[in-house]
């Protein structure tokens, strides 16, 4: 594979994966090609079961692949063993989901620790950055709460928290306001907005045509395959 230029993170080359159910075979992914570059805000739309939420997983090493390479910092991150894409993960990606994924027996501070304690930092730095991070978020004064105690919009918060403590190089965000009414959702994507802002790269899939429009790019995905790669204002006319 050739090297990308320098500003590429990411660089996808050819990636397939297909899902395997008793005797079906479902093909999500059709070789895809797809760069992502330093200072993206890129969103990622399409049908439902189409491949989005997969191609997130597929880029970030949370999937595996049939073929095809994802190359970050030079390393293909699916030729690592497991224990090394876990570490890797950790520190160069950060993960935003519809769901939060916190874990409720733990605190808010706890949960965004959680990939600090991963990459080895020792306990008393951890919980400062940690502590740090949720006040940035607008969540100093519930470090101590649990899930549970917090809302839809504060939980996911603490779930931007947790994916930005570890200052990693790209933020995947899942349908991060899937599950927020409409002022919070708001809320959320001026977040994200900020983030990229302050130079975070932040890779979201989406099914709201109002909130993809807030990226500099904007990818299409239909039937496996990467369909439309270019300014959100142009998605209209491929959409009809």
């Amino acid at each position: 594979m050739a090297h990308p230029s320098p500003d590429v993170l990411l660089s996808a080359r050819g990636v397939t994966k297909t899902y395997t159910t008793g005797a079906n075979a479902v093909t999500a992914l059709r070789g895809v090609d797809l760069d992502v570059r330093a200072g993206d805000l890129m969103t990622v739309m399409g049908p439902s079961g189409n491949g989005k939420t997969t191609l997130l997983n597929c880029l970030s090493g949370i999937d595996s692949i049939d073929a095809g390479e994802v190359f970050i910092d030079g390393e293909d991150i699916h030729s690592m063993r497991d224990a090394k894409r876990t570490q890797h993960r950790a520190e160069r990606m950060g993960f935003i989901f519809q769901s939060f994924n916190l874990i409720p027996v733990l605190s808010a501070r706890e949960n965004v620790e959680i990939p600090l304690g991963i990459l080895g930092v020792a306990p008393s730095e951890s919980r400062g950055r940690a502590e740090a991070m949720l006040e940035r978020v607008g969540l100093g004064g519930r470090s101590g709460h649990r899930p549970r105690e917090l809302s839809g919009g504060e939980q996911q918060r603490v779930a931007i928290a947790r994916a930005l403590v570890t200052e990693p190089a790209i933020v995947w965000g899942d349908e991060p306001t899937g599950n927020l009414d409409s002022e919070t959702a708001a809320s959320i994507v001026d977040m994200l907005r900020e983030i990229n802002a302050n130079g975070q790269t932040v890779v979201m899939v989406t099914h709201d045509r109002t909130i993809a429009s807030i990226g500099n790019r904007a990818v299409l995905v239909r039937d496996g395959r990467i369909t439309f790669d270019g300014a959100p204002a142009d998605l209209d006319s491929e959409q009809r």
